[in-house]
C-alpha cells in the first residue's frame, strides 16, 4: 500500500501486511544525559529507508533483554504491544530466560483495548500469565508506591498515533514521574515505536502550560511528530516537562530501545507492519490520521464524525446538510485535502477527507474550519452557548483560552490565519527545542 493509499483508505479496511522485522538502520539510542544547551548542528536529510520497520521489542529481543536480566519487571501495554510477530510483549517477556515479569499495567482502554473512551477500568488478572493488571485509569492514573512495590524496572510499551491529546503518552508521563519519585527510584525502559504520521509533520494549536490534563499533558503542538521514544527522553532531560523537582528527575532513569529501519518521512504505510487497533475507535491507520485532522473539530458545534461507528474521524457529517453544502463550505479551504461526497447505506450524508498532496498537508486545518463554518452556520454561536464544562473540556483540547474566546467573541469572524501563522512559529520553535532528543532522522 502506498502513501496514497494510506490517506485515501476507507476507515473500514484491514490491512494484510505482516509483522516481520527488517533491515537494521539509523537509530541511536540508549540513556538520556542532562539537557543539551543547544541542538545539534543540521544534517542533510537522508533518503526514507526501505525495509521493514523493527520495533523497538524486536530490537530489544534481538540484545537478549541484557537490560532487564536478573531485575523484577513491571510491563505497562495495552491491545497494541506487540512484537513484529504479532505477539503479546506481555507473553514476550513473561517467557524471556533471565526476565522476571511480576506485574502488568493498563491505561485507559484496558490492558486489551476494548474498553470505550472515558470508561473507568477495573484491576484484574491476565488470563495468558496469570499476573496481576493494575489499571491506571481507574481510581487513579498514576501508579501508586504500592502497584510498583518489589519492582526493579518499569517496560513501557505503547503505540501512540501523534496526537497531543491521545491519552497514552499522558499515561507514560505519570508513570515515569510515579517511577522516578519512589524512594528507591525505579528505572524506566521504553520501547519504542514508529508515529504513524511519520515525524515531518509538526501542526496545530499549542497547549498553555495552565491547561495541561490527561488529554493533554505536555507543552507541544497538537500534531507533535514524535514517537513515544522521543517523547520521554525530551521530557526527562528537559526541566519543567515532568511534574518532578530537579533532585528527583535528575536521579531517574530512562532508557530508550529505539526502532530499526524508521525514518520520519516513514508514515505507517511504509513501515511493513499491520495495524493492531489501539482503542475502539481507532481501528486502522486511516483513522489514526482522521484523528488529527477532525477530532479537535468536533468538540462543539454542528460537525460530527463517523456514523453508527463506521469511518470514524474520516467522515464528517454537519447535522442534516447534504455533502454537496459541505463541500461548498470547505471543499478548498485546506491545500492538499479533498472532501468527498458520500452517502451511506442508510441515506446519511456526509463527506470523506481525503489527502491528495501530503507535501501541502496540514493536518489540523480542516478543524479550524470546521470550527469557523459552525459559527456561519449558527449565527447564535456555539461558542458563545458552550457550558462551563464545554468550554474547558475544548479548551483542553486544543490548549488555548484565548483562541476560545476569540471564537466566543467573534465567531465566524475568527482571525484563523493569524492564529495558524501564531501556532505555525511555535511549532519551529518546538522542533528546534525537541531536536537533540531525536533518534531517527
Amino acid at each position: 500500500m502506498d502513501r496514497r493509499a494510506f490517506v485515501r483508505h476507507s476507515a473500514l479496511a484491514s490491512l494484510g501486511a505482516a509483522f516481520l522485522a527488517g533491515c537494521s538502520a539509523g537509530a541511536g539510542g540508549g540513556a538520556v544525559s542532562p539537557a543539551p544547551t543547544a541542538p545539534a548542528p543540521a544534517t542533510p536529510k537522508p533518503p526514507v529507508p526501505t525495509g521493514r520497520t523493527v520495533l523497538g521489542i524486536d530490537h530489544f529481543a534481538a540484545q537478549g533483554f541484557g537490560a532487564l536480566k536478573g531485575l523484577r519487571c513491571g510491563l505497562v501495554t495495552h491491545r497494541a504491544g506487540r512484537d513484529g510477530a504479532g505477539q503479546r510483549t506481555a507473553d514476550v517477556l513473561a517467557r524471556a530466560p533471565g526476565v522476571r515479569l511480576t506485574k502488568l499495567f493498563g491505561p485507559e482502554h484496558g490492558i486489551d483495548g476494548t474498553a470505550a473512551a472515558e470508561i473507568v477500568v477495573k484491576h484484574a488478572k491476565d488470563a495468558r500469565t496469570g499476573l496481576p493488571v493494575y489499571s491506571l485509569y481507574g481510581a487513579t492514573r498514576r501508579p501508586t508506591p504500592e502497584m510498583l512495590e518489589g519492582l526493579d524496572v518499569v517496560v513501557v510499551d505503547f503505540q501512540d498515533i501523534g496526537s497531543r491529546s491521545y491519552t497514552y503518552i499522558s499515561c507514560l508521563r505519570l508513570v515515569i514521574e510515579a517511577c522516578f519519585s519512589m524512594p528507591r527510584p525505579i528505572r524506566v525502559v521504553v520501547l519504542d515505536r514508529p508515529n504513524p504520521l511519520g515525524g515531518e509533520k509538526v501542526d496545530g494549536p499549542f497547549l498553555d502550560r495552565k491547561w495541561r490534563s490527561y488529554v493533554g499533558s505536555y507543552e507541544m503542538p497538537y500534531v507533535h511528530g514524535l514517537t513515544i521514544g522521543e517523547i520521554a527522553r525530551w521530557a526527562v532531560a528537559t526541566p519543567g516537562v515532568l511534574d518532578l523537582d530537579e533532585a528527583t528527575r535528575r536521579r531517574g532513569s530512562l532508557e530508550v530501545i529505539p526502532l530499526r529501519n524508521w525514518s520520519r518521512a516513514r508514515t505507517w504505510d511504509q513501515t511493513g507492519l499491520t495495524w493492531v487497533p489501539t482503542s475502539p475507535f481507532i481501528a486502522t491507520p486511516q483513522a489514526a490520521l482522521g484523528y488529527a485532522m477532525t477530532g479537535l473539530g468536533c468538540q462543539l458545534g454542528e460537525f460530527t464524525h463517523g456514523a453508527a461507528g463506521q469511518q470514524p474521524f474520516r467522515f464528517l457529517r454537519a447535522g442534516r446538510r447534504k455533502s454537496a453544502e459541505i463541500v461548498a463550505a470547505l471543499g478548498q479551504a485546506v491545500p492538499g485535502l479533498t472532501l468527498e461526497p458520500r452517502t451511506l447505506a442508510d441515506g446519511t450524508q456526509g463527506v470523506y477527507t481525503t489527502v491528495s498532496d501530503w507535501a501541502r498537508f496540514k493536518p489540523c486545518a480542516i478543524s479550524l474550519h470546521m470550527m469557523r463554518q459552525s459559527c456561519l452556520w449558527d449565527p447564535a454561536n456555539p461558542f458563545a452557548r458552550a457550558t462551563g464544562t464545554q468550554r474547558d473540556l475544548f479548551i483542553k483540547h486544543t490548549g488555548s483560552e484565548a483562541f476560545f474566546e476569540e471564537l466566543r467573541l467573534k465567531g465566524a469572524r475568527v482571525d484563523l490565519a493569524r492564529w495558524q501563522a501564531k501556532w505555525d512559529a511555535d511549532a519551529a520553535a518546538f522542533r528546534v527545542r525537541t531536536a537533540p532528543y531525536r533518534l531517527y532522522a
